[in-house]
């Protein structure tokens, strides 16, 4: 328990930056103010983060961080992530409302969609002008706030728009997984977000690279029912018997 504990907050700080304890005392209530501050040093001491007065900073926020958190992410798990956009491609169609969640293996796919006509939502800003190297395909951009992190846009502008209109097909991220939490993400505004897509899409595919595995965080936006289709970077065969065992039940299509 205590383990999950430290590797939710871990995700939360880096997700956020830049956190203090009375935030974090409302995050996690069952647990004291005193065993929060010993999760803090032992994080400080692991190289995670940099406690301030107060509560806590990502060590990738501090002045003289050589890259910003998104190219960090994208130089991470490359090859596993464009295995992942390579299978993911066979869903994509024609004359389908299409969305595309942000991140960096949501790049991927971006990098190789083909110059066809498909009509395409996304949350990412930079992903909307990757595919609009293309000629084809169109583009539409949900406003809202843009996270530093992973370039989305998400709030209450995002949710809106997602209730007025059709989605066919979503394709999404997630920080983490585990049968026990579900698909979890460090900040709340992208969890309402992720949350409001899956249930106004007609099937959901979640593409995650298998570092995810056993990796929580503290909002949960879907669990593994939620989804049609998961796609990794491995083969069946590779894949942890519990989750094989639990999409089989739950009719979820690993790939």
């Amino acid at each position: 328990m205590k383990n999950k504990r430290r590797d939710m907050l871990k995700g939360y700080i880096l997700d956020k930056g830049e956190v203090h304890l009375k935030e974090l005392e409302k995050l996690f209530p069952e647990v004291s103010s005193m065993t929060l501050r010993r999760d803090l040093d032992y994080l400080e001491e692991k190289g995670y983060i940099l406690r301030i007065r107060g509560g806590a900073k990502s060590l990738n926020r501090l002045p003289g961080a050589q890259e910003d958190v998104f190219s960090q992410r994208a130089m991470e798990y490359t090859e596993a992530k464009m295995r992942i956009a390579q299978k993911a491609l066979g869903f994509i169609e024609r004359g389908r409302s299409i969305f595309i969640d942000s991140g960096t293996t949501m790049m991927c796919l971006a990098k190789i969609i083909p110059d066809e006509n498909f009509s395409i939502l996304t949350s990412g800003p930079n992903i909307g002008l990757e595919i609009l190297k293309n000629n084809k395909p169109s583009v539409s951009l949900i406003g809202g706030q843009l996270s530093r992190n992973n370039l989305s846009t998400s709030g209450m502008i995002s949710i809106e728009l997602i209730r007025k209109i059709n989605i066919d097909i979503a394709f999404m991220a997630t920080s983490g997984f585990s049968l026990e939490s579900g698909f979890t993400i460090g900040d709340l505004n992208e969890s309402n977000l992720k949350r409001a897509v899956i249930k106004k899409a007609r099937k959901n595919i979640l593409l995650m690279d298998v570092s995810k595995l056993d990796k929580n965080l503290p909002f949960t936006f879907a669990v593994l029912k939620d989804i049609d289709v998961l796609i990794t970077d491995k083969e069946a065969g590779e894949i942890p018997e519990p989750l094989l065992r639990a999409a089989e039940k739950t009719g979820v299509q690993i790939l």
